[in-house]
């Protein structure tokens, strides 16, 4: 397609010129909507192909391509920016002399385009080509974890939650130096929606709580990511582990506002759950969070027969696999495997007697450790009350630690020990 004959004429009176031409390019993208209306693609890229056909040096280049982006930004078209874009970006890797800041500013347009149209792949992958460890371009820690949060975010927006994975891993590093506050929340919500994608919903409910109470979240989203918390919660594998997030998340104040409070008070008392309750429950769940596992089972039946076999442990002091497989809804072959597993892994202490097929529940709460049965100390709330004193400390020396890093990194790379 042919430019504007108006806009022809006057890029080749330019080309004419003996002159300043920089400014003269200049001056004909400030009068681009004059020129030609409305403006093309052609338009653009004959501008373009004009002046980088004079070879006006590498300063008039630059001051040329900031004005030019600037021009297409502010004519508000997803499909012009991407079609200008990837072929300026094309022609700029063809020019002898490289221009980083140019070409990270246009793929981040790119990129904007592509996520106005719901297009997270194309913006994932436009972002992704943004030159970040150039030798020839210093970029800060704060606006790597600009563009890589981005990326985060777009994959996550397809499921790609490997890839996203892999950009999480790179912010790791650098996030300590980060002070900005809204990149803090996205990678924390991003490592949140990661593990919970993954099904770790342990460490996912401990991002989610922690966001909850950011100030810097509206009162609504706090309560969303909260909601989030909880869910993730009950779909964990029961076990101590799982019952001190309950714990929490049920002590907090702001849940009792939240539909899933109900199912979430029975599981932290150790009550059995309806089916019409977890029908209820699973309304709220997302599709990751209703997939089938290895055995047939949605993550969902798996937790509430796990939560179910607690309560039942709570109850009775020994019951026959039949009888118990009644109470879970499963026959006595599964009950018995699901029982198994369970004081295999430390989240139940019993012992079962497969002679007799039966089993015989202990007191006290499990380790949570792999073949280890029993806490050795007392649990419950003296235990949970250590536990989260020791989970405070830790964070404080981690916020030290960090602290460190940022003011006197080459002390902490001299001194601190893995």
């Amino acid at each position: 397609m042919a430019p504007n004959p108006k806009l022809a004429a006057a890029l080749s009176a330019a080309e004419a010129e003996s002159g300043e031409k920089g400014a003269i390019y200049e001056t004909i993208l400030a009068d681009i909507q004059t020129l030609a209306s409305p403006t093309t693609a052609a338009d653009l890229d004959a501008i373009f192909d004009s002046f980088f056909g004079q070879s006006l040096g590498l300063v008039a280049s630059r001051s040329f391509l900031t004005t030019f982006i600037a021009t297409l930004k502010s004519i508000e078209k997803e499909s012009l920016w991407i079609e200008v874009g990837n072929r300026t970006l094309n022609r700029l890797a063809a020019q002898p002399s490289s221009f980083f800041d140019a070409a990270a500013t246009i793929y981040e347009l790119v990129a904007t385009a592509h996520e106005n149209n719901e297009d997270f792949l194309d913006a994932a992958k436009a972002l992704a080509e943004i030159p970040l460890d150039s030798s020839q371009r210093k970029v800060s820690d704060a606006d790597k974890a600009r563009v890589w949060v981005r990326i985060v975010r777009n994959y996550l927006e397809v499921g790609d939650d490997t890839a996203a994975d892999m950009y999480i891993n790179k912010l790791k590093n650098i996030m300590h130096t980060v002070s900005d506050p809204d990149l803090n929340l996205h990678f924390r919500l991003s490592q949140a929606r990661i593990q919970d994608a993954k099904r770790d919903f342990l460490f996912a409910a401990q991002r989610y709580h922690e966001i909850s109470f950011f100030p810097t979240v509206a009162e609504e989203e706090r309560l969303h990511t909260l909601s989030m918390a909880v869910k993730c919660a009950i779909l964990a594998p029961a076990g101590p582990m799982r019952s001190r997030i309950l714990g929490r998340l049920y002590k907090d104040e702001r849940s009792a506002q939240l539909a899933e409070f109900g199912i979430l008070e029975k599981m932290f008392l150790d009550r059995l759950l309806s089916p019409a309750e977890v029908d209820k429950f699973a309304e709220g769940l997302q599709p990751h969070q209703l997939a089938t596992t290895a055995d047939g089972s949605t993550v969902l039946a798996k937790a509430v027969v796990e939560h179910n076999l607690l309560g039942v442990s709570r109850l009775y002091n020994n019951i026959q696999f039949g009888a118990l497989g009644a109470l879970l809804g499963l026959d006595a072959d599964k009950a018995e495997e699901t029982t198994a597993r369970m004081i295999e892994q430390g989240r139940l202490v019993g012992r079962m007697d497969q002679l007799e097929g039966i089993v015989r529940f202990e007191g006290g709460e499990a380790s949570g450790e792999k073949g280890s049965g029993r806490a050795e100390v007392v649990a419950n709330k003296e235990m949970r009350r250590w536990d989260a004193n020791v989970e405070s400390l830790a964070e404080e020396v981690e916020n030290v630690i960090n602290s460190l890093q940022k003011e006197f990194p080459s002390f902490v790379a001299a001194n601190l020990v893995a």
